[in-house]
Formats: structure tokens, sequence, C-alpha cells
């Protein structure tokens, strides 16, 4: 018999229709987004289900081989992965909701593909069974059918198909294998709808109160023993002898501790490359648009706070890209799994899943790709402890801020200066772990939950999957985050641009009349304002004013200071480092003293000045109450850090 045909005499209840939804269901590492990719040719979008922030993507099924083009698309949705259809999370029950046809604003599906690991059926059988219980037309997809050939695991169609009462056909997501068989199935199943026949055994868990997991896991157990034959151990004693290495006490940490080293190291060495070329071509639009516009507002608009705006946000997209790639293999490899049940023992003590820890460690390259990493966190409170602290972990943002302080506090002495940057990072996982600690035992306090999680089969993951879901993730980034960073950007030029200041009262030197004009802005204005707020702190104005314009992005502070110095917006480190050095207040007193410095870093490793990041995590929560809770303890905590290590420190002078 043919694989994808069924074994079982199927009635058709409907005529051919077209323009009709079919949903992909499976486990969560059953290769079922991989295998949409391939259904849809890669002309999909990402969305949210109506009503709440949790993603899908949906596409047209592409043309199958051979076949005449139909009228209207068959639409595939790709519901998240589930275990069950008696849900545990907020993504399960979304799914569970728009599969019954339940889910408010969201058509139900008119037939259903179950993607099923073709090297573990004892563990995706069950959710089969249940979704076959809906009583839609529904097939099943038999993927890494390739990767069970390779395992010596012989796999009987005909008799899976019997026991299912459904098509089966055998797919290889990784390889394109079985693809096109696939697709004339669904077009197939669409047109004729026939419903799912179960088999006795199947009935009689269907009819069975109280005990329905164990009732299909031993029908799965039976389904498994009539139609897989072969070295059935192999996968195991495989994985169990990496296993045995990678989940251990000792040998796991060390593992995961070189991977992660090697994550970072490849993110920082290759990324730096594209975010020079982003920022050299964003400072060439921006010379070249200046050369073509007379000056005046308009031409500083677009220069200063369009093009620099979107520049600012596009020079974070290697670092987004890159990590996404990396953990796309890793997971598609399977040790990401094994990576978050080692680090459970550790995040346990702080209330968090150790899921959690990835984004956490992935946040000291930017916070961004970090937030948006947490969608692997299954418990709503604990994702959303994780955004919360995950911008307190010194991301590559501060680091001009730590190199300006740093060397203002010790020109001279390489080993403190390492000592005061060590202690700087030390002093950003402190706080976000003490942040997640107090969280989760406040505001979002929840049952304790142990760590339920599947160890899969180990495999070559797919750099094709993989480069997708990076493409995705970014392209949805500049979608979302975009519109609310250049929204932000303008409206900090307008700040640092207006009032516009006499021209005839400002210096010819061009640095000295920048600096008179922010001195004279809005901007300057708010941080001489607030500046007494601040002075506890020890920060003058001009530091103030630095502040105020680096909750734009913290590397903002820099080149604030350098105009502010009349030194200009592009001023190299060396200047910029002698003339803060050298700035004194009116009495004579130096304003950088060591107590300023150290408090000055202290608020820069704990403050929320990345706006970006705010829309982010807007973007993540779907709320603007999150957001605004991160910007206000994170200020809370870095103002009084500030204000008792600057007060400690003079008394201690």
């Amino acid at each position: 018999m043919e694989a994808g045909k069924p074994a079982v005499t199927l009635p058709v209840i409907a005529p051919p229709s077209g323009g009709a939804r079919v949903a992909l269901v499976g486990n969560p590492n059953a290769g079922k987004t991989s295998l949409f990719n391939r259904l849809t040719g890669q002309r999909a979008h990402t969305a949210n289900f109506a009503g709440t922030t949790i993603e899908h993507r949906r596409g047209a099924l592409k043309p199958a081989a051979n076949a005449p083009l139909r009228g209207e698309p068959i639409t595939l949705v790709d519901l998240p992965g589930l275990y069950s259809l008696q849900p545990t999370s907020p993504e399960e029950e979304v799914a569970c909701s728009v599969l019954r046809g339940a889910h408010q604003g969201e058509p139900a599906p008119d037939a259903v593909v179950i993607v099923i690991d073709a090297t573990n059926l004892e563990r995706n059988l069950p959710l089969a069974l249940e979704a076959l219980e809906l009583g839609k037309p529904t097939l099943v997809a038999l993927n890494l059918s390739d990767l069970a050939d390779k395992l010596g695991l012989r796999l009987d169609i005909e008799k899976l198909s019997g026991r299912v009462g459904c098509p089966v056909v055998r797919v290889s997501a990784r390889t394109g294998e079985g693809v096109d068989s696939l697709v004339a199935a669904v077009n197939a199943l669409v047109d004729h709808k026939p419903l799912p026949q179960l088999d006795a055994a199947a009935c009689a868990c269907t009819s069975c109160n109280g005990c329905g997991y164990a009732s299909r896991f031993n029908w799965a157990e039976s389904v498994r023993a009539d139609s897989l034959s072969g070295d059935l151990a192999a996968p195991s004693r495989f994985t169990d002898a990496l296993d045995s290495v990678l989940t251990h006490r000792v040998g796991g940490l060390v593992t995961f501790a070189l991977v992660m080293f090697a994550l970072f190291m490849t993110i920082f060495s290759v990324a730096s490359t594209p975010m020079d070329l982003i920022d050299a071509i964003f400072g060439w639009a921006g010379e070249t648009v200046g050369q073509w516009l007379p000056e005046g507002d308009l031409k500083s608009l677009i220069v200063d706070g369009v093009i620099a705006g979107v520049g600012g946000m596009l020079i974070f997209l290697p670092q987004i890209c890159l990590l996404f790639f990396l953990l796309a293999l890793l997971e598609d490899s399977g040790y990401l799994a094994r990576a978050a049940l080692v680090m459970d023992r550790l995040m346990q003590r702080v209330g968090l899943p150790g899921k959690a820890f990835v984004p956490m460690l992935s946040a000291h390259a930017c916070a961004i790709p970090a937030i948006m990493s947490t969608r692997v966190i299954d418990d709503r409170r604990d994702r959303l402890v994780t955004i919360l602290v995950a911008p307190l972990m010194s991301c590559s943002a501060r680091l001009p801020v730590y190199v300006l302080v740093v060397a203002m506090l010790f020109p001279n002495s390489p080993v403190a200066a390492a000592a005061t940057f060590a202690g700087a990072y030390a002093l950003g996982i402190t706080a976000a772990l003490g942040a997640a600690f107090v969280f989760k035992r406040t505001l979002l306090k929840g049952e304790r939950r142990p760590l339920v999680i599947e160890l899969p089969n180990y495999r070559l993951p797919s750099i094709r999957d993989a480069l997708l879901r990076t493409v995705d993730r970014a392209w949805m980034f500049i979608q979302n985050a975009g519109t609310t960073i250049l929204v932000i950007s303008i409206v900090l030029w307008v700040l640092a641009t207006y009032p516009k200041t006499d021209p005839a009262t400002l210096p010819a030197d061009e640095a000295l009349a920048a600096q008179v004009q922010l001195e004279n802005s809005f901007a300057g204005r708010i941080g001489q304002t607030i500046q007494p707020v601040f002075a506890p702190l020890g920060f003058d104005w001009k530091t103030t004013v630095g502040v105020v314009t680096s909750f734009a992005a913290r590397e903002v502070v820099v080149s604030t200071l350098s105009i502010l110095y009349g030194l200009g917006d592009e001023a190299d480190e060396n200047s910029l480092l002698a003339a803060l050095q050298n700035a004194e207040h009116p009495d004579g007193s130096p304003v950088f003293t060591t107590a300023t410095c150290l408090s000055l870093l202290v608020f820069y490793v704990l403050a929320m000045q990345c706006l970006p990041t705010q829309a982010v995590t807007r973007r993540e929560t779907g709320s603007w109450k999150w957001p605004l809770l991160q910007l206000g303890y994170m200020s809370a905590m870095a103002y009084v850090a500030a204000l008792v290590t600057y007060q400690v420190a003079r008394l201690w002078a």
C-alpha cells in the first residue's frame, strides 16, 4: 500500500470547497514548524491570535506537484505546540480553543494535519488520538521518517493508518522527502473531507471516564507495537549516552558554560562587523541626505531624528539575528532542553525555571533579543519576571559608559579597572536575581511548579529552518518595535532641538554653538530643572542632561557630554576623558570625583535607559503596564543605589 493512502474506507461528507483552513497540530519537537515551512514554500507571515499576544504562523499551501492550481488557496495555520487538549499554559489554551472553533475572532479549521515524530510514536500518539476525537477531517504526517530509517526502525504505514483511522503520509521536513505527497494528501483531505474512523481500542479510550491519559498511552503503546519494528532501543541508547554527560550535575554545568561561552563569543565577534557596516551606512546616508537638503529644521529632523533613529534601531539587528539563529540550532539539536534541565536546579532558588537562564544570559549581548527569546518559558508569571529583570544584565550598550567612567576612576591601574568592570557586571547579575526573587514572592507570586520538559532525541539541526526563523524574528522586530522607536527618536530630537537659540547670540565655533543650543533646548532645561533631584547623587546639571537624553539609549550620554563640554558630538574618547577629568565647579572643586564616578557607574548599571527595550517589552507583554513598571522599579533602584554609593564614598574619602 502506498504511503499516505487511508487503510479504511472513509465517507465523503461535503463537496469540494476552496479557501479552506487546515490546522497543523503536534507535540513540541515533532518538527511541525519546519514542516509548515516546507508546505507553504516560505510564503507565510506571523500574527497574533485575536485578543492575545500569542503568535502563530499562517500561509498558503503550495501547489501540489503536477496538479492544477486551486481556485482558492488552502490556508495552513501552525498552532503552538502542545502535549494534550487539556491545556496547562496560555499557548496551549489558545491552541485548543482555536482547534475546537471556540476562540473568538478565529474561524474553526476545516481539517487537521497531525504531525508525529516517527522515532517517538508512543509519546506523540496520545495527542493524535485526542485530535482525532474532534471528528474533523484529519491526516497524520509522519515526520522524521528519514531519521527513523537511519536508526533501523521499520514503519508499517498500512497498519498505522488502519489503527489511527485516517491517512498517514511519510515525510521529512529536514530533507523535503514526501512533501509533495503530503501536499496532495492535504488537497484531497480538503476536497473530500473524510472523517476519521477510530478502531475499537481507540473508541474504548474515548468512552473511558477518569482514565483518559493512561488509556490513551496504553493505546499508543499497542499501536507502536503493531506498526513499528526494528531496534527500538537504538534512539534511547544514543540519547542516554549523551545525556549521561550533558545532564550530569558537574559535566552538564561545564558543558553549558562552554556552549554559552562559544555562543556569546560568536555573537560579539561576528556581529561587530555588520554592526560597524550598518553604522557606516547610516552615517553615509545622513551625510548624503544632509548635502541634498538646505540647512534648517527639516534637514535636522531627517538626518538627526529619522535616519539616526532608524540606524540606532537597526544596529541591533546583527546581534538579534545571530542570537536567534544560534538558539534555533541549539533547540533543533535537542541540547537546549538539556540546558534548561541543568540550570533549573540553580534558577529555582530565585523562583525561576531553568528556561529563564538563556534569555537572562543573552541579555549581556542585548536586552531586546533576550526579551524576545523569553517565549520559550511556558508559565506566564515566570516569563513576565524574566522580561522585567533581563535589562538589569549589563548589555553591550553600557560598555561605552563603563569604559569612560572606569578610565576616569583608574587611568593608570589596569587591574583596578578590570576589577571595577567585573564588579559592574556582578552588580547587574545580583540585582536581576534579587529582583526576580522579590517579584516571585510579591507581585507575580504563584505556585512553584516543577520543571516538566520533554528531552527530545538528538539530531542534526536544519540550517534552512534556523535561517527562516531568524528572518521571521528579525522582520517582527523591525515591524513591531521599529515604529515605536522611530516615534521616540523624533520626540527626543524635538526636545534637543527646540526652542531655537537666537543665531545672533551663538558662538562662531560650531561645537560651542551646539553646546549653547543644547543648554537652551527643552532637554537642557529639563536637565537643569531636575538637577536638584540628582544633586544628592553627585551629578551636576550637565551630567543630568546626559541622563535625560540617554533614556533613548545609554550610550547617548557620551555624545551628549561631548556636546555640553564644547567638543562636538563626534569627539574622540581621549579628548572627552581629558575634558571630564579637568571639569570644575564654580568654586574650583572637581566635577567628577571618585564618589561621583562610582555613583554614575552604579546608576548606569541599574537604570532602565533604553526606550527600544521598553518598546519590545510593550510588544511582548501586550500592555504598557509592564514596561512602565520596569521603568519605574529600575529607575528607583538605580537612584537609591547611586545615592547610597555617593554618600558612602564621599564619607569614606
